[in-house]
């Protein structure tokens, strides 16, 4: 793709318009100076009226069931992504990989999670994984997420394990051996996680490590969409600058 003249707005499309995310992210971009809205695409809409406006990044606040194949199709048109849409395997994530080999100029952006906090608080777990002996994440969101653990809750725990091993730690300490119900919950990367589906809810995660005499606690809570949309911008603004697949929005952050 042909670089953005500084003299004018990106182009942008949102697929998964009609949602409460595409929504709000329709709303930021049409906000945005820099930034312009060429098409919105809901259920029933054709993917090629992405292309027929001259879209140059695809925001993908979809389901997981077309996520992929959207994602697929956006990049063999050299279309930036920016995807929201989380359920992603490491299989489709190995194919995206080498599809886009293929194409060197187009970027792709896969974020767990949109906001700011939630990105920070993932760093700093993997910090605080080196001191502590034990470690376990609840994720909390609400009624109508279809995927679980979240996105945000695995991209949290491979976070943790990474400390956890250049610290040389060994497994998490628990004597558990009769666990029939699965009350202990799921095990990512060695890591429980804990999910909540509830009414009311947005998005909402607790990272609790433990340690001889104390417990050591990161929370973050989003409690409206509208705190993704910094993080949603940001993505738009820096796919094309960073060609390939990136997953996590810390890709682009400066986080040391």
């Amino acid at each position: 793709m042909t670089p953005t003249p500084a003299s004018r707005p990106t182009r942008v499309a949102v697929l998964g318009a009609a949602g409460r995310m595409g929504a709000a992210a329709c709303a930021a971009v049409e906000q945005a100076e820099d930034l312009e809205l060429v098409a919105t695409i809901g259920r029933d809409d054709s993917l090629d009226q992405v292309a027929e406006a001259g879209a140059e990044v695809a925001i993908d606040l979809t389901i997981p069931s077309v996520t992929a194949e959207n994602v697929r199709w956006l990049v063999d048109r050299g279309i930036h992504a920016v995807v929201g849409t989380t359920g992603w395997t490491d299989e489709a994530l190995e194919a995206l990989r080498s599809q886009l080999a293929g194409a060197p100029e187009v970027g792709v952006l896969i974020a767990p999670n949109f906001a700011i906090g939630a990105v920070l608080a993932m760093r700093f777990a993997e910090i605080a994984a080196r001191y502590y002996d034990s470690a376990e994440v609840i994720e909390m969101h609400h009624e109508n997420k279809l995927d679980a653990p979240s996105g945000t809750a695995r991209h949290t725990a491979a976070a943790i394990a990474r400390g956890r091993a250049a610290a040389g730690l060994g497994p998490v300490p628990d004597a558990t051996e009769h666990d029939p119900e699965g009350a202990r919950g799921a095990v990512i990367d060695g890591i429980h996680i804990h999910a909540v589906r509830q009414r009311g809810l947005v998005a909402h995660e607790v990272i609790q490590f433990g340690g001889v005499g104390e417990q050591f606690v990161l929370r973050h809570d989003s409690f409206d969409r509208i705190s993704f949309m910094p993080g949603v911008l940001l993505g738009v603004r820096e796919v094309a600058a960073h060609p390939g697949l990136t997953v996590g929005l810390d890709g682009f952050m400066d986080l040391g």
